[in-house]
């Protein structure tokens, strides 16, 4: 069974084409793509949200303008504040892990210490313990005077 599909291009004058796909047995399918504004290609392209708004005007007197910028305002101080809270939050962070990793290093340099004091005295003790020992075969004899005959 082979499917057949056929495209169809259409660009609307907000400079967004649509692809007009048919495959078999079904219908037109679209797919919106942006595509450059400008005819040369060279352009960046504009979403369908920010077409409308550039040949707005703005009255910089109303309330609703007002409104919205001091809406903005705020937003925006809200957020500059969050950035400084968090840079602050991980600069705490930093240095505690900073404290943590002294005091580990100076507690590996303790440990340390005492494994080489430990691992000396084990030596010792283990060659003293092997010059107390004599090997097997070596064994010495003792005569007992009593047992001695005439």
């Amino acid at each position: 069974m082979s499917k057949t599909s056929q495209q169809n291009t259409t660009t609307d004058a907000s400079g967004v084409s649509v692809i007009h796909t048919q495959a078999h047995s079904s219908g037109l399918q679209q797919v919106p793509q942006l595509v450059p504004v400008s005819p040369g290609g060279g352009g960046k392209a504009v979403p369908p949200s920010k077409q409308g708004k550039k040949n707005s005007f703005v009255d910089r007197n109303s309330d609703e303008y007002r409104q919205r910028r001091e809406r903005n305002n705020m937003a925006v101080k809200k957020s500059r504040l969050k950035s400084k809270q968090k840079a602050q939050d991980t600069l705490q962070r930093v240095n505690q892990l900073k404290e943590e990793n002294e005091r580990l290093e100076a507690k590996i340099k303790l440990l340390t210490k005492e494994l080489s004091v430990l691992k000396d005295l084990f030596l010792e003790h283990a060659h003293n313990f092997a010059d107390n020992v004599q090997p097997v075969g070596t064994e010495t004899t003792t005569t007992n005077p009593e047992n001695s005959g005439p």
